[in-house]
């Protein structure tokens, strides 16, 4: 249950998460807010409750005195409310001096309130067991010796009833204010993300063909977005025109030779006839390949990564018992996890075609590496041949180009792997190479600029 709504979560659209961060911030803030208004309020209503308290001990103290003759307490003054003479009201005042001297509103009764050591505002439980808030003073009136308490009570609901009314309206308002949130945040989103949608809708135009370029009236951020993919739709419109121009290349410099060459192997001998045509197979493959790349070269996705090395292995293998029969070392030592973003027959061309040149000119030894920089992947096969002048390099790159007539080969092999590395936006160096030769060094981008 948790894995499927984290899915929901990971494919839910951004004004979907926008909305549910805030629901979530909502619920949380405005309960916090709403729980400190009220207990805020309610110290504030206990405080007032108090106060009122204090002043009508106040009253009471000032009409408390003691006669002599009678030899008791006296209240002579009223305190303006009836509920001090409603029996049980819960509105009381009582003066004691805790032993027989002891005088009380009409409302108490027969009961009496307890008597503490202190003299703070306190809560008490009083007749018919009513909470009661209570306020207290001790003072002396002449001739006793002993202080008097004096204390005045009132019902805690008083305060609970003004806390409750409170609560209520606040909770109310603060549902209302989360609703205008959430719906004032839904329009602000739903606004802001507008670009995005007009955005999209570009994309979708430029997918089904109604347009070749997105739209840049757009906020600036989101311009220079459309800006950059515009950049890249126009990248891939000439990597199509560069794969079918390759392609077209290919399939005319192979499609006669290997047409001849293919009614020329019906006249040999068996073994010498199926080896000649697996490497004919093999050119009729690659034509093939080339012409499919450029038919839909147009789709202008990025490859994904492939591990070199297991791509490789095959064409290593093949031309490494090639090198033996031929006296020469093929090694390598492409690290295991080295990748590159290409097409596992475009990389198997690519260093197929280098080290096919390297074993056709080195003395003994070709070598093959690879790595990776801060941008993307580079490979290098050099060998220990002649090697060549710069003015050769930038020749042995021109389609069907052919420096020595002397040595087998088209003269397509470094125009073909320049024709693919550039298609993918990467680089093709030809330099002179530690074992003395030439050196190959392909680069190749992990992400599209």
């Amino acid at each position: 249950m948790s894995r499927r709504l984290g899915d929901i979560l990971v494919r839910a659209s951004v004004a979907t998460r926008l909305l549910l961060a805030a629901l979530l911030l909502v619920l949380l803030l405005l309960p916090l807010a709403g729980l400190g208004l009220a207990h805020h309020f309610r110290d504030s209503v206990t405080t007032v409750f108090d106060e009122r308290l204090q002043a009508l001990l106040n009253v009471v103290i000032a009409g408390v005195h003691y006669d002599e003759v009678e030899q008791q307490l006296i209240h002579d003054r009223p305190l303006g409310d009836p509920r001090f003479r409603q029996i049980f009201s819960g509105w009381y005042w009582q003066v004691s001096d805790g032993d027989s001297r002891i005088l009380t509103s009409r409302s108490l009764w027969d009961q009496r309130l307890a008597l503490e050591d202190s003299t703070s505002p306190r809560e008490l439980v009083g007749p018919r067991d009513t909470p009661l808030r209570v306020v207290s003073r001790d003072i002396r009136i002449a001739p006793l010796a002993t202080p008097l308490r004096v204390s005045v009570a009132a019902p805690s609901s008083t305060i609970d009833l003004e806390a409750s009314r409170f609560n209520r309206l606040l909770s109310l308002s603060l549902a209302a204010l989360g609703l205008l949130i959430l719906l004032g945040l839904a329009v602000q989103i739903r606004w802001g993300l507008a670009p995005l949608r007009r955005l999209r809708d570009d994309l979708k135009a430029v997918e089904n063909g109604d347009a070749e370029r997105l739209g840049t009236r757009l906020p600036a951020e989101l311009a220079k977005l459309a800006g950059a993919m515009n950049a890249v739709l126009e990248r891939d419109r000439r990597r199509l025109e560069r794969a079918r121009h390759a392609a077209g290349n290919l399939a005319h410099a192979l499609k006669t030779p290997v047409s001849v060459l293919t009614t020329l192997a019906e006249g040999l001998p068996g073994d010498s006839q199926r080896r000649f045509k697996a490497e004919l197979t093999r050119i009729d493959d690659a034509t093939r390949h080339h012409l499919a790349r450029a038919s839909a070269a147009g789709d202008g996705v990025l490859n994904r990564p492939i591990q070199c090395l297991d791509t490789l292995r095959p064409v290593l293998e093949g031309l490494t018992r090639l090198a033996e029969r031929r006296g020469l070392s093929l090694t390598h030592d492409l690290p295991t996890s080295l990748t590159v973003r290409l097409d596992p027959q475009d990389l198997q061309e690519v260093v197929g075609n280098l080290l096919d040149n390297a074993l056709r000119w080195a003395e003994q030894r070709v070598h093959l590496s690879g790595g990776t920089d801060n941008r993307g992947t580079w490979l290098r096969v050099e060998d220990d041949g002649p090697g060549m002048s710069e003015a050769d390099c930038q020749a042995a790159l021109a389609r069907g180009a052919k420096l020595d007539e002397q040595r087998s080969g088209s003269g397509l092999g470094l125009a073909i792997v320049n024709d693919l590395v550039t298609l993918h936006d990467g680089t093709l160096t030809l330099e002179r190479a530690d074992l003395g030769g030439l050196a190959a060094r392909v680069w190749l981008p992990d992400h599209p600029w």
